[in-house]
């Protein structure tokens, strides 16, 4: 054990974007090399954590070194490290903190370097501005990003898998179709596996920036809010209404499955996979109700739900998707809506976030997200039956809208009598009450309602 992989064992679990968070540690392993071995320098780092129970995950860690603690940088601190020449010190910094360290990963970029394992792959898609810091987004979570003035934002993912990133694999293949609810890619990097017979990983990847963008979250909760303040208005007489809005992403989220269906493979779904999934979902429940005992009430009727859709018949070609799709997934432009992030849900392994699905779990994904933004303000009031009453009507009347932007966009009437969509909805409410326990266990009334409603329907 060196100086460095003690000071990332104290350090990595602090980290948002550290996923084995209680986790207990059986071992660490660093390897590292310099990027850059200017002021400062710059090193990037492998860590493989070994769990008690068996797992491992690798993570990356790019560091900035100066000879002398930088006041400003406190809260990014690793720690100090010993130099082998004497008393002195190395001060590690997490570099993506470090606005100095950051002007390289554009640089070498821009010039399709290699250095070390690292291979850096531009488009020919825009300029890639050089010689300018990034500055850190707040809302980091299993990734971190950097803007780089209003030109590019730079992803970098944190935890390593073998593979090709399906963000950067969607967004490359949407290239080619111009979609207007995309940002271009710019560019990507990955980095050798130390297994020769093992794909490189994709450490990070380069996007057109969206300027004066408002995110579809806090859109959604602010008309939501306009609802609750008016006490004796309708959801449509409200003048913050997001119907409109709702409706023109539907439309959006269509156009981008149709091109998603043009550039990457289709497969008609069969009765096994419709078998496969029901089964997947059931396995699902059985674990969660481990965790929310609340969910026993509602297992019954699930059940129900999942076996609908072994016996169904309805036509699924099965695409490329999102995979993780909501409301703060998607950004709104003075044009229209840009979808972000492709990469499915971090959690799941990187071969299961390729895989062929349903377009149906992304419209699944945001009909539970206008449940969130209509019912997150209940948390604090869950007695009130006014407001109850008012969320639920403009939860309805926003996926009304959105289905009948996806209908008319696509030809195809998406949220009609689907047992799929039902069940994809039950299983992402699941998802959730398992989230909220371990996380937020006054949000889990709102997976828990939702579930009424489905298992009703059912």
């Amino acid at each position: 054990m060196t100086a460095l992989t003690d000071l990332l064992r104290e350090w990595m679990p602090a980290q948002r974007w550290f996923g084995g968070k209680g986790r207990e540690w059986a071992e660490v392993a660093e390897s590292g090399f310099f990027l850059e071995r200017g002021h400062p320098v710059l090193s990037v780092h492998r860590v493989e954590v070994g769990y008690a129970d068996g797992a491992t995950e690798t993570y990356l860690v790019p560091l900035s070194w100066r000879d002398h603690p930088a006041d400003e940088l406190s809260s990014a601190l690793v720690g100090a490290v010993p130099r082998q020449e004497g008393e002195a010190y190395a001060y590690a910094y997490d570099a993506l903190r470090d606005r100095e360290a950051t002007v390289p990963w554009l640089t070498h970029l821009a010039a399709s370097s290699t250095v070390g394992p690292l291979h850096f792959h531009p488009t020919e898609v825009g300029a890639i501005p050089r010689g300018v810091p990034g500055d850190i987004l707040s809302t980091e979570q299993s990734n971190t990003s950097l803007v780089y003035g209003s030109e590019a934002i730079f992803k970098l993912f944190r935890r390593l898998e073998p593979g090709l990133n399906p963000d950067v694999e969607v967004h490359d293949a949407l290239r080619t179709t111009q979609n207007p609810h995309i940002a271009p890619l710019l560019g990507h990097i990955e980095i050798d596996d130390p297994d020769p017979a093992a794909e490189p990983a994709t450490v990070a990847m380069l996007q057109t920036f969206v300027p004066n963008a408002s995110d579809g979250w806090r859109l959604a909760t602010a008309s939501v809010r306009d609802l609750y303040a008016e006490g004796d208005l309708h959801a449509d007489e409200v003048g913050g209404d997001f119907a409109a809005d709702s409706e023109r992403l539907g439309a959006a989220t269509a156009s981008v499955h149709a091109d998603l269906a043009k550039v990457l493979p289709t497969e008609e779904a069969d009765a096994a996979w419709f078998a496969a999934v029901a089964e997947q979902m059931t396995a699902r429940l059985e674990s969660a109700t481990t965790v929310v005992p609340q969910l026993v009430e509602y297992a019954d009727g699930l059940r129900a739900v999942y076996a609908a859709v072994a016996d169904s018949t309805e036509r699924v070609v099965r695409q490329r998707v999102h995979g993780d799709l909501h409301l703060g997934q998607v950004l709104r432009t003075a044009t229209g809506w840009i979808v972000l992030d492709f990469e499915g849900e971090p959690a799941r392994p990187l071969a299961a976030r390729r895989e062929l699905d349903s377009p149906m779990r992304d419209v699944a994904g945001m009909l539970r997200s206008f449940d969130y933004a209509a019912r997150h303000m209940l948390v604090e009031q869950p007695e009130d039956s006014q407001r109850a009453y008012r969320a639920q009507e403009w939860a309805e009347r926003n996926r009304k809208a959105f289905c009948a932007g996806y209908a008319a966009a696509s030809g195809a009437d998406a949220c009609g009598d689907s047992p799929l969509l039902r069940a994809l909805e039950a299983d992402k409410a699941v998802y959730e009450c398992v989230y909220e326990a371990r996380n937020r266990p006054h949000w889990l009334m709102i997976p828990l309602q939702s579930l009424s409603r489905l298992t009703a329907a059912g």
